[in-house]
């Protein structure tokens, strides 16, 4: 319930600034050259002349029951466009968080294991060197880097990235391999730029939870039953640093998603982000409430997801209190 009414507080402040907003759908529906009796038409076709307690309560009804309307800008379906583009941002998301608490539980680690050595320092001010940097100047550098700078600069083919879309123009005539690696390529400076913020703040927070499990007095035993460092830092350490990290993930997400929306503006990349800025921009409203509303539903769920990790991670939580 709370999360539903997360959802709806979003999706209505939302609402509220598009409506509010200077500008006329109904030019966008009608056509730059429509007359004042075309606009006036386009307004009741589209509902524009009804107020807007009126509006809302339409639109949110119609939403609830599956009918999210047409893009004014497109002329298509807002929920076709909407399957077209959610693929995308869960494919780029999914990956990111993936290579996110896969790389930063790993440095973590090693810098609590290697605690206060130089290499420890190192990763610590690389980590904070990154997470410095805004996403859009992070995505904006490699892209300078790795796709003008390479090509200007003869680099070899593997490292010259494109910088533009999720394939190559030729793509439907390479074979089902060099589809994938060429898909694959066009992944990796988004999936960088995300990739390595969510890498540098995972690993801060895991090398902090993990130096403070490691002075428990149950660590302690272990080791002095003889129990291998690795044995140690994989039955122990880890299981119970998930804890905090857990919590991260949720705290993370909104974060996650507001940056997937700059990458995939800087890289054309055709998901939800992509979509919802270009709706914003041309007030094509069904489009923006709809990309909205599923990113709310997709905090929601992550952080939903999140607590039934927490029962994985610690069994305390699921024994029964009586």
């Amino acid at each position: 319930m709370v999360g539903a009414g997360l959802i709806l507080v979003v999706v209505t402040i939302t609402f509220l600034l598009i409506n509010l907003a200077p500008g006329d759908p109904a030019r966008l529906w009608a056509g730059p050259a429509a007359g004042e009796a075309e606009l006036a038409a386009a307004r009741h076709a589209l509902g524009l002349d009804q107020p807007l307690p009126t509006r809302y309560v339409s639109w949110l009804w119609n939403f609830v029951r599956g009918d999210w309307g047409m893009s004014l800008a497109r002329q298509r379906p807002v929920a076709g466009l909407i399957a077209d583009a959610l693929p995308h941002t869960l494919m780029l998301t999914g990956l990111s968080l993936l290579a996110t608490y896969l790389g930063g539980i790993t440095l973590g680690l090693i810098q609590a294991a290697r605690n206060r050595s130089a290499l420890d320092t190192g990763i610590t001010v690389g980590s904070l060197f990154v997470l410095g940097m805004p996403s859009y100047w992070l995505a904006t550098m490699l892209v300078l880097v790795f796709a003008y700078g390479a090509a200007r600069g003869g680099w070899p083919g593997w490292l010259q990235l494109p910088a533009l879309g999720v394939a190559s123009l030729d793509a439907e005539f390479l074979s089902p391999v060099g589809r994938v690696m060429d898909r694959a390529r066009h992944l990796v400076l988004p999936l960088a730029t995300l990739g390595l913020l969510g890498i540098a703040g995972t690993a801060r927070f895991v090398r902090a939870a993990a130096l403070e499990v490691g002075h428990l007095p149950y660590i302690r035993t272990a080791r002095a039953k003889g129990l291998g460092g690795f044995v140690v830092a994989r039955r122990h350490v880890l299981r119970n640093a998930l804890i905090p990290v857990i919590t991260l993930l949720g705290l993370s997400l909104p974060m996650l998603f507001s940056g997937t929306v700059f990458v995939e503006v800087i890289f054309a990349w055709p998901g939800m982000g992509r979509e919802m800025v270009s709706a914003v921009g041309a007030r094509d409203y069904p489009v923006a409430l709809a990309t909205t509303a599923i990113y709310g539903a997709l905090v929601v769920l992550g952080n939903l997801a999140a607590d039934l990790l927490y029962a994985v991670a610690d069994p305390r939580l699921r024994e029964d209190p009586s």
